[in-house]
């Protein structure tokens, strides 16, 4: 992807993203004893119940249409944390293999405007593999589907210009607004990485360089 791309947006790319990503998340967390729900996250003040539980209410919120006032907004997840306090982890796993299989149609059929939900999940996914020490946390086969959705909702957004020769991909990709009088940033190392700066995760342990933009200016996630 050049820098002057044009990114055509694939309404099916969310949807494939999610399913993939419930393939590889639902057995692993059906997998775990109930006390690694317990485990603290790298969302400040969440365990990994908690992110689970954010992350099926925020699904079916979009399977439902259940779209209030102030919606997503850190007060309204935390209300719907709190409304799940006192399932089992089990109830909390299904609803969100519920929302992972059922949310992708309606993203699809949004124009766009949601397509940032299914990135959020997956990022959120990768949370809950590093609370448990797995592997790749950040990484895994929905890469493939994260990047691009990422890649496009960071050109709608505008974003910081940023040009990424990643480590595990033969071509670069461009990120971020069309470059005017800032040149874009560039970025050298692996894609896993490269997520972890757009989602404001933590980078110890990471080797990379960025060079024309700080590590805060591409954070998309706030």
């Amino acid at each position: 992807m050049t820098l002057t791309d044009e990114i055509v947006r694939d309404p099916e790319l969310p949807g494939t993203l999610l399913a993939t990503e419930r393939d590889a998340l639902i057995p692993l967390l059906r997998s775990r004893p109930d006390e690694d729900f317990a485990l603290r996250t790298a969302c400040p003040g969440w365990t990994v119940r908690h992110v689970l539980a954010h992350c099926g209410s925020a699904l079916m919120r979009v399977v439902e249409s259940r779209f209030e006032r102030g919606v997503f907004s850190p007060e309204s997840n935390d209300r719907d944390i709190a409304e799940r306090a006192d399932w089992a982890v089990s109830r909390i796993v299904d609803e969100l293999e519920h929302g992972m299989t059922e949310a992708g149609p309606v993203i699809a059929k949004a124009g766009g405007v949601l397509d940032m939900v299914a990135v959020g999940e997956w990022v959120h996914a990768g949370d809950v593999r590093e609370a448990f020490g797995e592997p790749g946390a950040y990484a895994g086969a929905g890469l493939a589907y994260a990047l691009p959705l990422l890649a496009r909702i960071s050109r709608e957004k505008d974003h910081v210009p940023l040009h990424a020769d990643l480590d595990d991909r033969d071509e670069p990709l461009r990120f971020g607004g069309v470059p005017g009088d800032r040149p874009p940033a560039r970025y050298l190392g692996d894609a896993a990485t490269l997520i972890r700066l757009y989602s404001g995760r933590p980078l110890v342990g990471t080797r990379y360089e960025l060079a024309g933009a700080g590590e805060k200016e591409l954070n998309l996630f706030g």
